[in-house]
């Protein structure tokens, strides 16, 4: 698959978003370089590239780089699926973690694509998400094929998830009402002994190493048991 625009079609009119403006000065140089791609906008951060559209040409790639002040990436990249659905934003960063890559996907990205790739595999990501409209490296295949799209974090809270029972995950919810129930009138709701409740909140306890009731109450925010 050739890695350029043909030379019969408008230029493609990119969006470079990125805060490192000597970075963004180079990437606008090495892409109006490439030959049927023009910068046609460039801006330090969400808000900069929000407030700009209204002077800016039609804009067909918006290359967002993910850390930035004032207004991320990913809000950028959602913002831009939300308002502009014809644009199509590539994901740009140093962060080389899983968490990034689907958390930018989420958001709406075409690809994820790391600062320091070699210029061919740049070049490739531009037109992949120029003709078929998505550009996914290998490791974002492999998480799409394997169906892991999942983070750390939603992984271990489903590790977690398999560990609780319902009446344990119930005995939790009770804790963490406002009412601030007592072990005993926890026992009535569920309609089972003291001993009973006693029983499940040891368990608790050993398998979490949770210490007390307050314990309990972070332990069930954390992993998402109650709302916050």
């Amino acid at each position: 698959m050739s890695a350029t625009v043909p030379p019969d079609r408008p230029p493609v009119r990119i969006a470079l978003v990125d805060d490192h403006l000597i970075m963004r000065t180079a990437l606008a140089g090495f892409i109006d370089r490439l030959g049927g791609y023009e910068v046609v906008l460039q801006a330090g951060n969400g808000e900069e590239y929000i407030n700009a559209l209204k002077d800016a040409p039609r804009i067909d790639v918006a290359i967002v780089d993910l850390h930035m002040p004032v207004m991320d990436g990913y809000a950028t990249i959602a913002w831009i699926r939300a308002n502009t659905p014809k644009v199509k934003p590539l994901a740009l960063t140093f962060e080389k973690t899983e968490e990034a890559m689907i958390k930018a996907l989420r958001a709406g990205s075409c690809g994820f694509l790391l600062k320091d790739v070699n210029s061919n595999v740049f070049r490739q990501a531009l037109h992949q998400v120029v003709t078929i409209g998505h550009f996914h490296s290998e490791e974002v295949e492999l998480a799409l094929t394997s169906g892991e799209l999942l983070t750390r974090l939603e992984r271990q809270r489903a590790q977690v998830m398999e560990l609780l029972s319902d009446r344990e995950i119930e005995l939790i919810r009770l804790v963490c009402r406002e009412d601030e129930y007592t072990y005993d009138q926890i026992a009535a709701k569920m309609d089972v002994s003291r001993r009973t409740v006693d029983g499940y909140r040891e368990d608790l306890f050993a398998r979490f190493d949770i210490k007390s009731k307050t314990g309990l109450v972070l332990f069930a925010f954390k992993w998402g048991l109650v709302e916050a």
